[in-house]
């Protein structure tokens, strides 16, 4: 009986991690819930910086990795709070489609 609910834990596990993020699902996640601040390709809005009174990082130049670009979209970073609207699946397809600017 172990060995089949360890067997199955691990088929459960390698079908959640085999999912690849996909950029073109964040994009359209980025688009309805970051680019009002960080712009459509990545160019921060300079009037929501000044607004903020902070300094943004250009998208296309930072040197983040997915995980880390994870990290702040649930958990935010300085002014920026955590996007309660981006959860699941939709955070590692922003941080692909993020570091897909970069290309």
């Amino acid at each position: 009986m172990r060995m089949i609910l360890m067997t199955a834990a691990a088929a459960v596990l390698a079908c959640t991690s085999a999912r690849a993020a996909d950029a073109a699902a964040g994009k359209a996640v980025y688009d309805k819930s970051c680019k009002t601040c960080h712009g459509a390709d990545g160019t921060p809005n300079a009037g929501v910086a000044k607004m903020m009174k902070v300094q943004m990082a250009d998208l296309k130049t930072i040197n983040l990795s997915a995980a880390e670009i994870s990290a702040i979209v649930t958990g935010g970073k300085g002014k920026m709070k955590p996007i309660a609207s981006v959860t699941g699946a939709s955070v590692d397809d922003v941080a692909a489609y993020v570091l897909s600017m970069k290309k």
